[in-house]
């Protein structure tokens, strides 16, 4: 059972934004102030050009691949199953114990509202539990619902936010800006990897791009406006906060906003961005739990977890048991753990999961699978993935050896889960495998990833295959090396057709070559589409060709290279008349010929015209 596609541009862009503005905006600038001064301004730019190649990458896997599961299903796809299993529990977990983290960091904004007599841990570990509780029943109930509660948080965030600049733009005193990187740029530098998490939120959403509408628009319109809105608010608040703020007011606080609000609004200011703050965690809370629910689930259909995992729930159309799942990790992390001294792994294993993703579109690029077909493809490709991957090791390195270990520790255990449960179903093919073959000048045995890959494509696409699709899957192609001249080649096909056909092979190929002396079947340089109409009735067939070498098809020696071959009995003419307009449109379509004479084998140059994007019906 599928899911329902119910998350619209509104939905994508609240869950991206929200899972972005949180820590990161209320938190970390009095961090980092204290380390670079005002500079954190340019630390939190660089760190929004560092995330820009994952953008990229992620929104040309999800719209090749728009499923469930997000950066798992891609790495999955991309590098194996051993990789996957490990890209999947890294992806669901980290998610969780980030999400987690966010709804205990509420309790920080409620501090000033709760009387000293009440114990504040307490009392924040158990809002938590029932906001994750509260997620969990709207999740299971309709993604749509919970995307709609998010629209409705988020928006909520933002009208506070821009409230705050609009009337703290005028109390700024640009003396404060001075000196503006006090401890040298290099200070800049070190601290941008902390900042860099904080963005890390926004490819989130890929998680549940099989619940989005029109995913292939959808994804990157939001991706992008959130990205620029969340990033312009970031530095344009940062900004304002500190031409607010005296040095000492702002390295003395923990949440310089609040101090900044109360300052010149009184009360007033300090409960709105208070509230503003809790909902900022909450939402994070939420999109954290939509989006890592979606992992095991994606892993279950996979092979890599138990089936209930994958389980769809017949009356609300969502993963339940997923969902729940999830929800009892985040309050067992919430009840029982220090999350702060996971996060930091939370982040490492984030880190991975983006190299991966950036590795990912290189290996699907240079597998050249012919059914991967994104509709946003990246730029500057592959230097930008180059680029992210080294930069992202880099900041890897930055989280410290503890951290590195911990993360190893993980690493160890799915890879104890991947002997113990995952290679038992089999070793999924991957885009890796696919490239070793090329290289290798094998032919490829197994055509598993590129049907998969084809049937993500028509349910994307929302196509529905057509009588002409179902006679391409039964036509034989023909891949020839030797170059010939029209009337042996007519021969040879008429051979080749007859049996199918019910006719002699010289009537045939008699046949062939009286529709050529009426009038050349060329239709551009390089393809010819010889058609004939055969005695009998119910009959129609098509024969695909690519000589690579060459048909002499005229006396002027015209060189043909792609030949399709129509023969139908008069009954079918209509039919016949819809295939030519069919095959018109397909040998039209960009670097169609191009393609053709570098598809590997028979398969794949079957796969190209079952790819197009003609028009069906």
């Amino acid at each position: 059972m599928k899911m329902k596609k119910e998350l619209g541009f509104l939905e994508v862009f609240s869950i991206a934004s929200g899972a972005m503005i949180s820590s990161g905006l209320f938190l970390l600038p009095a961090i980092l102030y204290r380390e670079v001064g005002p500079g954190v301004i340019l630390s939190y730019i660089l760190a929004s050009l560092l995330v820009i190649p994952t953008i990229f990458s992620s929104l040309e896997l999800s719209t090749a691949m728009p499923k469930a599961g997000g950066a798992y299903f891609f790495i999955q796809k991309s590098l194996g199953s051993f990789i996957g299993t490990f890209a999947g529990f890294a992806s669901w977990m980290s998610l969780c114990l980030k999400s987690a983290f966010a709804l205990v960091g509420i309790g920080i904004f409620l501090s000033p509202f709760v009387s000293e007599t009440i114990d504040l841990e307490i009392l924040v570990k158990m809002i938590a539990i029932v906001a994750t509780l509260f997620f969990t029943i709207i999740n299971i109930i309709s993604v749509k619902n919970s995307g709609r509660f998010q629209v409705i948080l988020v928006m909520l965030l933002l009208g506070i936010l821009i409230i705050y600049a609009l009337v703290g733009v005028n109390k700024i005193d640009v003396h404060r800006f001075t000196p503006f990187i006090p401890f040298g740029i290099g200070r800049v530098f070190s601290v941008t990897g902390m900042v860099f998490v904080s963005f890390a939120g926004l490819t989130k959403i890929v998680s549940m791009a099989e619940e989005v509408k029109e995913p292939e628009k959808t994804l990157p319109r939001a991706m992008f406006s959130s990205f620029f809105v969340v990033t312009s608010l970031y530095i344009i608040l940062i900004f304002i906060t500190i031409g607010i703020l005296t040095e000492i007011e702002f390295v003395k606080n923990t949440i310089p906003f609040l101090v900044a609000a109360k300052k010149y609004t009184g009360n007033v200011g300090y409960v709105a961005i208070s509230l503003g703050a809790m909902l900022a965690f909450i939402t994070t809370g939420n999109a954290g739990l939509m989006a890592a629910s979606r992992s095991p689930l994606a892993m279950a259909e996979d092979n890599l977890l138990p089936p209930f995992f994958g389980e769809i729930s017949p009356k609300y159309r969502t993963p339940g048991k997923s969902i729940v799942i999830t929800a009892v990790i985040m309050i067992f992390l919430i009840a029982f753990l220090n999350i702060e001294n996971l996060v930091k792994v939370a982040s490492t294993m984030q880190l991975i999961l983006f190299i991966l993703s950036n590795a990912s579109v290189i290996l699907m690029r240079e597998s050249q699978i012919v059914s991967y077909k994104p509709t946003f493809k990246t730029v500057f490709y592959p230097y930008l993935q180059i680029f992210g991957i080294i930069v992202y090791f880099f900041l890897i390195i930055e989280m410290g050896q503890l951290t590195l270990f911990m993360t190893l520790i993980f690493f160890g255990m799915s890879t104890i889960w991947y002997f113990v449960y995952s290679k038992k179903s089999g070793e999924k093919e991957s885009a890796l495998i696919h490239i070793v073959e090329r290289l290798t000048s094998k032919k490829i045995s197994s055509s598993k990833l590129t049907y998969e890959l084809m049937e993500i494509w028509k349910e994307r696409n929302g196509i529905t295959e057509d009588r002409f699709d179902e006679i391409i899957k039964k036509a034989d192609v023909l891949d020839l090396d030797k170059k010939m001249e029209i009337d042996d080649f007519f021969k040879f096909i008429s051979k080749k057709m007859s049996n199918n056909l019910g006719i002699e092979p010289e009537k045939l190929c008699n046949l062939l070559i009286e529709r050529e002396n009426e009038s050349s079947t060329i239709l551009k340089e390089g393809f010819a589409l010889p058609h004939i109409i055969i005695d009998g009735e119910n009959k129609f067939e098509i024969l695909l060709i690519r000589a690579k070498n060459g048909i002499n098809f005229k006396k002027e020696k015209e060189n043909i290279k792609i030949v399709f071959v129509i023969a139908g009995s008069a009954d079918e003419r209509n039919f016949h008349l819809k295939a030519l307009m069919s095959i018109a449109q397909i040998v039209s379509e960009e670097k169609f010929e191009e393609r053709w004479l570098n598809a590997k084998d028979r398969r794949e140059l079957k796969n190209i015209i079952l790819l197009s994007n003609r028009k069906r019906g």
